[in-house]
């Protein structure tokens, strides 16, 4: 057991500190040694995947509830075997650590054809391909580890994105001294004049107009502002909405929650809402094709103020260097100010509930899958939707107060959410994990279920079998043979891949009756591992993806 305190115990305990107690990876050779260390910091743990892809989903998994997530990977193979995950998590701002275990110093200074290498001598070649998708990278030496290593750090959290560290074999065994004070995070703060300035802008811009409509989306996640967020919803009773990537910051079952905006996919009575608005704020919106009908989202930018995590926007005239949180408080104090000349808002109704479909025996249908699920989903889940299928289906239901969404609709990379409720379960440990997802994307990923089943996460899994990939068909090809899958036994895969009867229950079900009752036994056994295989036709399509799906058709044949 390591005794000295080292390099990779320094790195260890800022991860310690920055409250990470989970490394997922796969060991590797140039990796022993520091997992040596893993195993004996008394604060951090080693959670174990079949592959490294499924150790990057998994970090990201967790990193979107703890804030951080780190995997851990051997040189060349493994990295690369991980860099789609790390690559996802770069494009969708999740702050990440690829942390690579690699040949020592004097190996790589002598240039001879190692393994794991492309055998030219050169060992900076995966260093380069990470730099296009890292905010930070660093291959660590002496005497300057420790100083890279929060540096590394401190970019990833300031940035909000993934960081690259490789750690040679004898760097990592080299004596340092511990952190003799906290990571300097380098939380930026927003300049006072710049902010004074967009405040008044904000007061010219909405006196004498209907109080704003806030439309919200993920990067107010991302730039931790989601409690200034509520507190302007709240305290000026205004009407609010989020994109389907955003879900996860607003309460939908709030007052004036008036729907999810989806561009011209919306349901008609939301695109009336946020597109009629005669104010909006928008808050960390970042419009991409799948969550915005392929860019048909009709706002007029001198109507708007639009909050970035660094940045802010009045009728499109910047404001350089003034703070999300900061510029939502700034604009609560204007709407809540008396003498603002705003016209309060309409009294807004409440959504009114879905109520669960009456079961029957009938033919399962997407229509029903979702209006059940839907109403089986509880406070404290954390809901991991898959791109496809399970996103759409699930995409206009309105989330309990309380519950965390995650989804992936900007890298879209399907089988991804498999290993990331491995990781978000293992981040919180108080929420229920609930995995949507489509049987083509499961696929791609299944090896990560006997993590999960390793670890007796007590997840509820439902597996859309229909045959192929629905979203694929719903776009091209409905009937072509490269849209369909290798048919599987799903029910029989928990117990193939490790699940003891005693901690797990399968179903098969083809009826919203057995559906139901399906969910029940997962409500009623929170302890048990529940997988669901739910069989429907291979052409039935939610009615948002048929409309995302027909969008995305058009635009692949625009030749514009």
């Amino acid at each position: 057991m390591p005794s000295a305190y080292t390099v990779a115990d320094y790195l260890l305990d800022r991860l310690a500190e920055l409250n990470v107690d989970t490394i997922f990876g796969v060991p590797g050779d140039f990796t022993l040694g520091l997992l040596d260390h893993v195993e004996a910091h008394p604060a951090i743990e080693w959670a174990g995947t079949a592959n490294e892809l499924g150790a990057g989903y998994a970090a990201d998994g967790y990193a979107r509830v703890r804030r951080l997530g780190v995997v851990c990977t051997t040189f060349g193979v493994g990295e690369l075997s991980a860099i789609n995950a790390i690559a996802g998590a770069y494009a969708e701002h999740v702050p990440l650590l690829q942390l690579v275990g690699s040949p020592a110093t004097n190996v790589q200074a002598a240039g001879r054809p190692t393994h794991h290498t492309l055998g030219d001598g050169d060992f900076g070649h995966t260093l380069r391909m990470h730099a296009e998708i890292t905010v930070a990278q660093a291959l660590l030496s002496m005497p300057a580890a420790t100083a890279e290593i929060d540096r590394v750090l401190g970019a990833i959290l300031r940035e909000g994105r993934p960081g690259y560290l490789s750690l040679p074999t004898d760097v990592a065994e080299a004596p340092a001294e511990p952190p003799a004070q906290p990571l300097d995070h380098g939380t930026r703060e927003s300049d006072p004049r710049r902010l004074a300035a967009f405040r008044q802008a904000v007061e010219l811009q909405l006196a004498g107009a209907a109080a704003p409509l806030v439309l919200a989306d993920v990067l107010v996640n991302r730039a931790n502002a989601e409690r200034e967020l509520h507190a302007l919803i709240d305290a000026g009773g205004l009407r609010y909405s989020s994109l389907l990537w955003g879900r996860r910051v607003i309460d939908e079952q709030g007052d004036g929650f008036v729907g999810t905006y989806i561009g011209a996919a919306s349901e008609p009575e939301v695109l009336a809402a946020v597109e009629g608005a005669e104010r909006i704020v928008t808050a960390g919106v970042y419009f991409t094709d799948l969550i915005s009908g392929f860019f048909s989202q009709h706002l007029d930018e001198r109507r708007r103020i639009d909050l970035l995590p660094h940045a802010a926007l009045v009728a499109g005239v910047v404001h350089e260097g003034v703070e999300m949180r900061d510029a939502l408080n700034a604009i609560r104090e204007v709407v809540t100010r008396d003498g603002t000349g705003l016209v309060r808002p309409a009294s807004v109704r409440p959504l009114p509930p879905r109520a669960a479909p009456t079961p029957t025996d009938a033919p399962l249908t997407q229509a029903v899958l979702w209006d059940t699920v839907a109403v089986a989903l509880r406070s404290d889940d954390v809901v991991l939707a898959d791109q496809g299928t399970a996103f759409y289906g699930i995409g206009n239901h309105p989330l309990p107060r309380g519950a965390l969404f995650i989804g992936q609709p900007l890298w879209a990379s399907i089988g991804y959410t498999l290993p990331a409720v491995y990781g978000a379960a293992l981040a919180d440990r108080n929420r229920r994990p609930v995995l949507l997802i489509g049987d083509g994307a499961a696929q791609m990923t299944i090896a990560e279920l006997g993590s999960i089943v390793r670890s007796r996460v007590p997840a509820l899994i439902v597996v859309v079998d229909n045959a192929g990939y629905t979203v694929e068909r719903a776009i091209h090809g409905p009937n072509a043979r490269y849209n369909e899958i290798a048919p599987w036994r799903w029910s029989a895969l928990p117990a193939v891949l490790g699940a003891a009867d005693a901690d797990h229950t399968a179903f098969r079900v083809t009826s919203g009756r057995e559906l139901a009752d399906a969910l029940a036994h997962a409500a009623a056994q929170p302890q048990r591992l529940t997988f669901v295989q739910a069989v429907l036709d291979p052409h039935d399509v939610p009615p948002l993806l048929r409309k995302v799906a027909e969008a995305a058709a058009q635009a692949n044949q625009r030749r514009d």
